[in-house]
């Protein structure tokens, strides 16, 4: 699996999970602040999608993890 691969699984977790804990419906509600993670996690997506460039990734890489494609 390369470190694009692991980033957008990351990153499908992180938004999954605060809006699990962050919508007042939800069986396992915690804070409806759990949703600014989900804004975070969007934005990060958007700006390395401009710069190319995702600390995440950079961190994979230097634990060994391949940089695919």
């Amino acid at each position: 699996m390369s470190s694009w691969q692991i980033v957008r699984i990351f990153a499908g977790l992180f938004i999954l999970l605060s809006l699990t804990l962050g919508l007042p419906d939800s069986p396992w509600f915690i804070n409806t602040w759990w949703l600014a993670v989900t804004a975070f996690v969007g934005v990060n997506l958007m700006q390395s999608g401009f710069t190319q460039w995702c600390l995440l990734e950079s961190v994979l890489r230097k634990f060994g993890v391949k940089a695919g494609n």
